[in-house]
């Protein structure tokens, strides 16, 4: 039998943090010390009053069934975190609680875009939503940005991405890649622009709300008249190191939550029982319990920063959130290495690997080939240690002859 898979596989690409990070475990099984500064996932273990969250569920025998869209008790604790940290008023009808953000992602492109429509997307963005957009048949609409413009993009490009088959508009502040964070000035702005054009849906991912380093966190949920046509995605893994327990949810008006909920039953039902109770701890608590692990990313990124800016041929811009850097590189291209030649961020990336054993991720599996992700969610030893061999591997680097 000829093997053959569907075609929308075959439109789908992989991604390219977890192709680096693969790579990047293969190096390391064959005995290669390999630093991946690839994955966005923090280094920290989950608060013990989380785990003990979990244990407790064990022994009360949370084993059975969830309902699809989550135990009530937990919408109603996502309702408690939304009213308190953003004064956003939600019941838990719209609520859905999914097997990570990024199931919540997908659930609500693959319930809401329909073939030919389109959806604006910032560069730079997450890897996924291009290729969820795809999956959907949807049109991404790229509105581009750089490192010039703190990666934030402005209500007159937002004016001229809108066309009448605009669908959707996509924001992720703090952003992954770059660590923009959009100010509630700047959302003012958007939000004037997408006020003229009562059609188009928001989904907003806000993942890294709570690694926010300059001030308070701000949603277009908060405009009320984009209340009850955006779509909030959240979850715990990046703010409270919960990666591995796969929660994440949506807040929704009430129509837009029923059918993610009934595209969900259809894939996964609900997640995790003990995971749930789990993160209704997480929701429970105050931001203040897990502080500690912002300071010690600001401490990271300030380290990043202070060794990227001593590297030749290096642009950074300190990130406002999240816990990455996004370097422009692109004044590397056209050097080269023993005869082979810098073209692009993916050929920066491999040589890196190859020769200063650092993963890092393309910018292009972002939208922009001129920069590079590097993920400080690692020890300041590891970070050291990287950042010296990236800088003595760039300064191998040589001119064309």
């Amino acid at each position: 039998m000829t093997p053959r898979v569907a075609d929308r596989l075959n439109a789908l690409s992989e991604s390219q943090t977890l192709a680096m990070a693969r790579m990047s475990r293969e190096l390391q099984a064959r005995g290669i010390d390999v630093i991946s500064l690839s994955i966005g996932e923090p280094d920290y273990d989950t608060p013990e009053f989380i785990k003990q969250a979990a244990k407790d569920a064990i022994d009360d025998n949370f084993t059975h069934y969830p309902p699809v869209p989550g135990f009530p008790d937990l919408r109603e604790a996502v309702c408690t975190k939304l009213k308190r940290d953003n004064r956003l008023e939600y019941q838990a009808s719209e609520i859905v609680v999914s097997t990570g953000a990024k199931q919540s992602i997908a659930n609500v492109i693959l319930s809401l875009v329909n073939p030919g429509d389109e959806v604006i997307v910032p560069i730079p963005y997450w890897v996924s939503y291009l290729e969820l957009i795809k999956l959907a048949g949807g049109k991404a609409v790229f509105i581009n940005s750089s490192i010039h413009e703190k990666f934030k993009i402005s209500p007159a490009q937002l004016e001229a991405a809108i066309t009448p088959q605009t669908r959707m508009f996509m924001i992720n502040s703090p952003s992954n890649p770059s660590g923009a964070v959009y100010s509630k000035e700047e959302l003012a702005g958007l939000a004037a622009v997408l006020e003229r054009h009562p059609e188009i849906l928001v989904l907003s991912d806000e993942i890294y709300e709570l690694i926010n380093f300059e001030g308070s966190h701000s949603s277009l949920a908060s405009f009320p008249s984009l209340r009850d046509r955006t779509i909030i995605v959240n979850g715990v893994s990046k703010g409270f190191a919960m990666t591995g327990w796969r929660i994440g949810y949506i807040a929704a008006p009430d129509w837009i939550a029923r059918a993610c909920e009934k595209m969900q039953g259809q894939f996964t039902s609900g997640t995790g029982t003990i995971s749930q109770k789990a993160a209704m701890a997480a929701m429970l608590a105050s931001p203040e319990d897990v502080k500690w692990m912002k300071d010690g990313f600001r401490e990271r990124r300030d380290l990043v920063l202070g060794m990227l800016r001593k590297i030749p041929g290096i642009k950074v811009d300190a990130p406002d959130g999240a816990f990455y850097v996004f370097p422009d590189v692109s004044a590397l291209f056209g050097k080269q290495f023993e005869g082979k030649s810098i073209n692009n961020s993916t050929d920066l990336c491999m040589y890196l690997l190859e020769k200063a054993r650092v993963a890092l991720v393309p910018g292009i599996a972002f939208g922009d080939d001129h920069c590079i992700r590097m993920s400080y969610a690692t020890s300041p030893d590891r970070l050291r240690t990287a950042l010296l061999r990236v800088h003595q591997a760039i300064s191998d680097l040589r001119d064309p002859e």
